[in-house]
């Protein structure tokens, strides 16, 4: 697992799973239709990622499928040109 999906994964973790929650989040795992991040949630992720990877992500862009799991949103930040998880 890379340095960005490390960010993303531990992120969802941290802030979407509740505690006592055994629950494997990996690359794959689906996060929207699989009840884990909510609409509302998506938009603090969207947040999140812009901060860290220096990049803006057009509303356009934040769908439901771009967020359903590490590797889909991994792959939105690479094409957008992000610059990778910074400090």
């Amino acid at each position: 697992m890379n340095e960005l999906q490390k960010l993303v994964r531990d992120y969802v973790v941290r802030e979407y799973l509740e505690e006592g929650d055994t629950r494997t989040i990996d690359l794959d795992t689906p996060l929207i239709s699989g009840g884990i991040v909510d609409s509302f949630s998506m938009v603090s992720l969207k947040r999140f990622l812009e901060k860290k990877c220096a990049l803006q992500i057009p509303d356009a862009e934040a769908t439901p499928a771009a967020f359903d799991s590490v590797r889909s949103i991994v792959d939105l930040v690479a094409r957008l040109g992000g610059k990778g998880p910074a400090g």
